[in-house]
């Protein structure tokens, strides 16, 4: 079956926005757990421009699903995830004054780094998962520096589904069994929504896990919370029969 892991930073920018704790982040939390989400994303950035390290650490008790974890490994991601130790750390290459992740790791270029970083993590007991292209050398030297699963960057297969072009997902199911053959697991996000989700969940295989936020709060503000998980996951449904 494949996951539905909700990103809630966007939450959380809200109520920076004005402040104190409206709409509160924990709550939403609990609530999208309970609405169905298998899992709960949170990406802290070292300005703490959304979700706060004290927001990590007010998750951990309550996210009786996944708790992802993403981030830049800096030495301060490192300690505190070293600290909270979530299910998964998911890494990604984006710097502190980069807005959003818009690429996958240059794995081979930073094998030494990715390789020492990701036994840290492991000796802590953590899953690993590397945030990459579909770019089969760089998955297989995911594979090579020991993470546990890669998470495919796909707003390429966003941009191209909204064109008018389904076969954009072809790469990513490509990469996908590319992956599945190196051994290791595989996961999807940025831009996925609930127009393109359904196409791609059922063209792409081995696919453990999405993770999915600014579409889905989005949504949510139409929609309702609840009523907008269950949309989430009846797009992952088709696949799974």
């Amino acid at each position: 079956m494949t996951r539905l892991s909700v990103n809630v930073n966007k939450i959380a920018t809200l109520r920076n926005a004005r402040g104190g704790n409206t709409p509160d982040v924990i709550a939403a939390a609990q609530r999208i757990q309970m609405f169905g989400a298998q899992g709960i994303t949170v990406h802290p950035r070292p300005d703490e421009r959304h979700i706060t390290y004290a927001d990590v650490r007010g998750l951990k008790p309550v996210v009786t699903t996944e708790f992802n974890i993403e981030g830049y490994p800096s030495e301060d991601f490192l300690a505190l995830v070293c600290e909270v130790k979530p299910e998964q750390v998911t890494l990604v290459p984006d710097g502190p004054n980069v807005l959003t992740s818009n690429q996958g790791w240059a794995v081979r270029k930073q094998r030494a780094m990715l390789e020492e970083v990701i036994g840290r993590l492991k000796e802590n007991g953590m899953r690993v998962s590397l945030f990459t292209s579909t770019d089969h050398a760089e998955i297989e030297a995911a594979a090579d520096v020991g993470t546990d699963r890669i998470e495919l960057y796909t707003e390429p297969y966003a941009q191209g589904y909204a064109e008018g072009n389904p076969d954009a997902v072809i790469p990513f199911a490509r990469a996908a069994a590319f992956a599945h053959g190196c051994g290791i697991k595989v996961n999807a996000g940025h831009d996925l929504d609930a127009q393109n989700l359904t196409h791609f969940a059922l063209n792409v295989p081995y696919l453990s896990e999405v993770s999915i936020g600014h579409a889905l709060i989005s949504d949510a503000l139409y929609n309702g919370l609840e009523r907008t998980v269950r949309t989430y996951l009846d797009c992952l449904k088709p696949a799974d029969r």
